[in-house]
């Protein structure tokens, strides 16, 4: 940890507050609270948490760079799976947790090219400060015909009709820790000393317990387990009435997730572009994420009455959707124009960059089309 860069004195006392808060919270539940518990106040605490509090998170300013803000070429391609939706009848889009809005602006602009712009780009956003940088960002970049489409709204809309997007949201929603020894199954949560400590608690029969009792997970092994992730599909199955759901972020099938050698799961933190493993420092200061299991994912949407669409890498669904054919546009010998798209399309696709540990799920509800994004190499089976 000493190479992680020192937060400032200012950073500090913004820290301080949060440890504080917890600690509090720790008390007044018996000396010890989950994982799930921890990392939701730490990311989500109403001013001060990581996605609540002012400081920079996105670009190269900030702790980690996502798809959209490396190329403009990202939600050119997602655009076209866009089209293809709204073209059935599906009028709107929804994006969960959009960010910057760096890809809500991008995408509305080649939608704009293409013809075909929805009636309403909702955008739910659980922060403040986040919806703040949104609307700054969508002001700045799009005309007052596109900006004026845009809806922020609170809560899931009941009866949705459209593409309903997701990028790099799951991560961040709160995991639970599941710690396996001596055939036993504890789950690992945080108590304090005055400063954090991990503790475990003997997992009882129960939800979490049932949801790794038959991985048959090694001894001496800790992985995480997301339940919010199951919650939060029901709703947005319940919310779809017709269209499309896209989620895209890192993560694995199940046979994977839970494979003997990943033995210290997958959780990771992201504080100025340096990731570790250590989520109990820099509080309210650090991404805290895991990976996907996205077997869950395909699981709790066929149980909820949505249909699989696909399952692919992300290489192979923005090649689906045209990433090629768009960089073929333009002239290797318009080397200012060509060659960031070209460096932007590599980080995309690359297997040693983001393409293929990266995913991308689909499902639809009452829409009699296979989407183009999966027409090609789909791995569900894997599922």
């Amino acid at each position: 940890m000493s190479a992680l860069p020192i937060p400032s004195v200012e950073s500090k006392a913004h820290s301080q507050k949060i440890c504080e808060l917890i600690k509090q919270r720790i008390v007044e539940s018996g000396g010890w609270i989950s994982f799930a518990e921890f990392m939701h106040m730490a990311l989500y605490t109403p001013a001060l948490g990581y996605y609540s509090g002012g400081a920079q998170k996105f670009g190269q300013g900030g702790d980690f760079v996502t798809a959209p803000e490396i190329s403009p070429l990202f939600a050119q391609t997602i655009a076209r799976q866009a089209l293809q939706i709204l073209s059935s009848g599906c009028d709107d889009i929804l994006e969960l947790g959009a960010g910057t809005g760096i890809l809500a602006a991008d995408l509305l602009s080649e939608l704009s090219q293409l013809k075909q712009l929805p009636k309403q780009y909702f955008i739910l956003e659980v922060s403040d400060y986040l919806r703040q940088i949104q609307r700054k960002t969508l002001q700045k970049k799009l005309s007052q015909d596109l900006y004026q489409r845009i809806v922020w709204l609170e809560k899931l809309p009941e009866d949705f009709t459209g593409l309903i997007l997701a990028n790099e949201l799951l991560d961040a929603l709160p995991a639970q820790l599941v710690y396996k020894n001596n055939d036993a199954l504890y789950e690992r949560g945080v108590t304090s000393d005055g400063e954090f400590i991990w503790q475990d608690k003997s997992l009882q029969m129960g939800v979490l317990y049932k949801s790794v009792i038959d991985y048959e997970l090694p001894n001496d092994y800790l992985t995480e387990v997301c339940l919010a992730v199951t919650g939060l599909i029901h709703s947005l199955a319940d919310s779809l009435k017709q269209g499309a759901i896209l989620l895209i972020d890192y993560g694995f099938s199940a046979r994977e997730y839970y494979h003997p050698q990943r033995n210290q799961g997958t959780l990771m933190c992201h504080y100025q572009h340096y990731g570790h493993s250590n989520p109990l420092i820099n509080i309210g200061l650090q991404d805290i994420t895991a990976h996907i299991n996205f077997t869950q994912i395909k699981q709790a949407g066929e149980a909820y009455g949505i249909s699989l669409a696909g399952y692919v890498s992300q290489a192979q669904f923005l090649i689906n959707c045209g990433i090629l054919e768009l960089l073929a546009k333009i002239s290797p010998n318009d080397m200012a124009t060509y060659a960031p798209l070209a460096a932007a399309a590599q980080k995309l696709l690359s297997p040693a960059e983001m393409g293929e540990l990266f995913k991308v799920i689909g499902f639809t509800k009452n829409l009699n089309m296979p989407l183009l994004g999966f027409s090609s190499g789909d791995k569900s089976h894997t599922l």
